[in-house]
């Protein structure tokens, strides 16, 4: 990776990527993309941004050649619940844009890396270790989108050579962005109402446990799969990763440890419930560990740690 293009830079994951991959690979060899011109402009526009639409393909074309982009990390997808609202939309999005990326990087010739989730599995997927190759019959939209992203992309690199790489990301905590309307966002606002409010409402039920991440572990991994060397690559979209895996209840004695008078009840929301009910409660990375060496930094006790230390920071508590 040399000259590098991150649409979507301004959501959960873009905003802490883009200023991981300026760090490592330089300033001005980053280029933060997103329709959004008013997220994040602080991080973003620390070096080169560019407003895209990625269903725009002049601009996009315009922009890979001004900076001889060699690498595209594809970051726009409408969420599990809002995509529920919105299929038709979520469609166009999901998927209308990652066609349209991968014939440009086709034409171009760039590396595209687009994630997955562990919304790509469904209710007849095993839920405990779920492996790398497994059945998947999402029964949300978004996961039909992330099934279908994963087996064009496999198709664009098996058909044209199209260096297209992935990871399944599970759920995504982050002490920089507010969510984005998942159905794990109930372990970000979580930290927010037991530090601002000492009470929380949890939309999910006691028990729906599922795999999570921290944020600089979902960053690593994105850079990580993107440096691996191909020969050792039996697979690329999309490749399962894991951090740590729990349910609301374990969040909530985690972060009682730290402040002991936080409360939580619950007050389930249907349709989340559902989508969760539906996923893995872990998966197995061990692909992901041996063929590019994926190794997770924090656990459920070192995330909670730095989240409330960040976060009280944050919100000057």
């Amino acid at each position: 990776m040399k000259n590098i293009l991150v649409i979507g830079a301004a959501g959960q994951i873009g905003s802490e990527l883009v200023p991981e991959l300026r760090k490592r690979y330089g300033t001005n060899n980053v280029v933060a993309a997103d329709l959004n011109t008013e997220a994040n402009a602080e991080i973003l526009r620390a070096g080169p941004f560019e407003k895209i639409d990625i269903l725009d393909t002049d601009k996009i074309v315009e922009v890979m050649k001004k900076f001889k982009i060699d690498t595209v990390y594809n970051l726009v997808a409408l969420l599990s619940a809002k995509g529920e609202a919105m299929p038709n939309l979520s469609w166009k999005i999901n998927i209308g844009g990652l066609v349209n990326l991968l014939d440009i990087c086709v034409e171009y010739k760039s590396a595209l890396f687009t994630p997955s989730s562990i919304g790509a599995f469904g209710p007849g997927t095993p839920k405990i270790k779920t492996p790398q190759d497994t059945i998947q019959r999402p029964n949300t939209i978004y996961g039909v989108t992330k099934v279908s992203g994963e087996l064009l992309c496999d198709y664009y690199f098996k058909r044209f050579g199209l260096d297209t790489r992935g990871v399944r990301y599970p759920g995504i905590i982050s002490n920089v962005t507010a969510p984005g309307g998942g159905t794990t966002d109930y372990a970000v606002h979580i930290y927010y109402d037991a530090i601002q409010k000492g009470h929380y409402t949890c939309f999910l039920k006691e028990g729906s446990q599922m795999d999570m991440m921290y944020m600089p572990d979902a960053v690593n991994a994105a850079i990580e799969v993107m440096e691996a060397n191909p020969a050792k690559l039996k697979h690329r979209n999309a490749f399962n990763v894991t951090a740590m895996h729990f349910a609301p209840e374990n969040l909530y004695a985690e972060i009682k440890k730290h402040i002991p008078d936080f409360t939580m009840d619950y007050d389930v929301d249907p349709i989340r419930q559902a989508i969760a009910d539906s996923w893995p409660d872990s998966l197995d990375d061990t692909c992901a560990k041996e063929e590019w060496g994926w190794k997770p930094t924090y656990d459920l006790n070192a995330m909670t740690k730095d989240m409330l230390n960040v976060l009280s920071k944050k919100l000057k508590k």
